[in-house]
């Protein structure tokens, strides 16, 4: 297996990365290639001021075998290697490879690592591996090869919930109560005299704006406004656009009167939903427009034939109220 250490995207195709990834072990949209690359352009937003790229890819017979998305940089103390899309706003995160291939490609991975002079790092510190990820036994076990020490952890929750593929039959299989409440709240939505409605962006020329309008009602939650730095709105809209020309993005609003109550920006990749943010205007509080959308977006899910629907990272109480169910995202730390 030959290793290449990469320090610019340039060097790796797009169509070759994300086609490895269709078939690797953790196929999210945080790991493709146009996801990551702009990811990479802002630093995460302005996440990581100080940061040296190191892509690493395993090519063997002229395939590509697996991409280790790296970069190092100064954290907790030390000189860490990351995954690239650490920590705050990629929610799933890992190694691409296929599954027959991942042992083979992390010993060599670790062995490149170790004998890379140029690379002077001392820890591995990944965020955001689901819990049940092959690379975490993988990872433990090529340390133990290596006298190295590993640890691992949870690091945040996260919730998701499967789709039966029928929206009544959903409602059924979750608490009664808030069955009840959820259908009450569209029932009300559309019987109120004022024009609800809800839809998913589709028109490219539209984007722009609908991305400001978005922004503004984020921006609406005091927690969310300071996290929308100039840098970090640039890194959304950048993550939007290459969404919407991969043909994965699904940004919703529900309108009232022409004016935007809720919006949800989601992704619509490997058949399920992945909700990313949302934003709400507290003037239209009455309609519970949070509730209604994301009522009308499980519907879709369902009648869409979309397997599963992610709320992915945080434990908010609204999402167990619509059938979430908890799992975790690790932090797994190696140390040579």
């Amino acid at each position: 297996m030959n290793f290449i250490l990469h320090k610019t995207f340039s060097e790796l195709d797009p169509t070759e990365w994300n086609a490895l990834l269709s078939e690797s072990i953790g196929d999210v949209p945080f790991l493709r290639y146009e996801y990551l690359s702009a990811w990479w352009e802002t630093r995460g937003g302005g996440e990581w001021e100080m940061a040296e790229l190191a892509l690493v890819s395993a090519r063997e017979d002229d395939r590509l075998v697996g991409i280790a998305p790296l970069f190092l940089t100064e954290y907790d103390g030390k000189q860490a290697l990351m995954l690239l899309g650490s920590i705050e706003i990629s929610d799933y995160l890992d190694l691409i490879v296929r599954a027959d291939d991942l042992s083979r490609f992390l010993s060599g991975l670790l062995d490149i690592l170790a004998s890379d002079l140029a690379l002077a790092w001392s820890s591995l510190d990944w965020y955001n591996l689901p819990d049940d990820s092959p690379t975490l036994a993988a990872l433990e076990a090529e340390s133990a090869k290596r006298g190295w020490s590993y640890a691992t952890e949870p690091f945040r929750p996260s919730l998701s919930v499967p789709l039966p593929g029928d929206f009544d039959t959903y409602l059924a299989g979750i608490n009664k109560k808030q069955r009840h409440e959820i259908r009450r709240k569209m029932r009300r939505a559309e019987a109120d005299e004022r024009n609800v409605r809800w839809y998913i962006v589709e028109d490219e020329s539209t984007l722009n704006a609908e991305i400001d309008a978005f922004l503004s009602l984020m921006a609406n939650d005091h927690h969310k406004e300071e996290f929308l730095s100039e840098v970090m709105r640039a890194q959304m809209r950048t993550s939007v656009h290459a969404a919407f020309k991969a043909g994965w993005l699904q940004l919703a609003f529900l309108e009232v009167d022409g004016n935007k109550a809720a919006g949800y920006l989601n992704f619509d990749y490997g058949n399920r939903i992945w909700v990313y943010n949302s934003g709400l205007d507290f003037n239209f509080g009455d309609l519970s427009p949070g509730w209604v959308l994301l009522g009308y977006l499980l519907k879709w899910a369902n009648e869409n034939g979309r397997d599963e629907f992610d709320f992915m990272r945080g434990d908010e109480d609204y999402k167990y109220k619509f059938g979430g169910i908890r799992r975790d995202v690790m932090r797994v730390k190696v140390k040579r």
